[in-house]
């Protein structure tokens, strides 16, 4: 018989609180994400999934139709209902962190930041033909560069900052593991 795994010591000291994975497209949340979870037995979510299961289309074709103020306004919507939810690591999209309210929840649980860096990014972008509406452009990277330099300070607002390389995402989840305890108080001893 296949007994599950004891959770990590670690999830009764986050009581609940929800892991943001924010950063850019292509630095690794969803992948990183379920194994962030498994470790924690924690739920995963994957934001850009829910949109496209709601919208029942997937998020290029959104854009194209609602543009990226309609997308954003879905994302806000879906990561409302999510902060709703406990004990879950939510890989968000890249754009997540751009509209202020949004921030709201994100704070209500704790913020991580995957940086693979400039180069790295653009790399596994290169790599991954993935349809990227942000971009469609005649100078893709110029847009890429755009958009880096825009939300880098608005990941630098993250709880912890991950720089992440060539790491499989299983290393990544174990990163973040080892660093969680520092963002968490103590546990509060009583005496009697």
């Amino acid at each position: 018989m296949n007994e599950r795994p004891a959770p990590h010591p670690l999830k009764q000291r986050l009581g609940g609180r929800n892991l943001y994975l924010v950063g850019m497209m292509a630095s690794g949340k969803s992948s990183t994400g379920r194994p962030l979870a498994e470790q924690l037995s924690y739920g995963f979510v994957d934001t850009d999934a829910v949109i496209e299961q709601l919208a029942g289309q997937p998020i290029p074709k959104i854009f194209s139709e609602e543009g990226e103020e309609g997308f954003r306004a879905m994302e806000s919507q879906v990561l409302n209902a999510i902060g709703q939810r406990h004990s879950l690591v939510v890989a968000t999209g890249g754009g997540m962190v751009s509209k202020p309210e949004n921030w709201g929840v994100l704070h209500q649980g704790i913020v991580i930041w995957l940086n693979p860096g400039r180069e790295e990014l653009l790399r596994r972008l290169h790599a991954d033909s993935g349809n990227r509406p942000l971009l469609q452009t005649e100078d893709p990277e110029a847009a890429f560069d755009c958009l880096f330099a825009e939300r880098l300070p608005l990941y630098a607002e993250a709880d912890l900052h991950v720089e992440v390389g060539v790491e499989e995402p299983d290393e990544i989840a174990l990163k973040i593991i080892e660093f969680l305890p520092q963002l968490l108080s103590p546990p509060v001893q009583m005496n009697g």
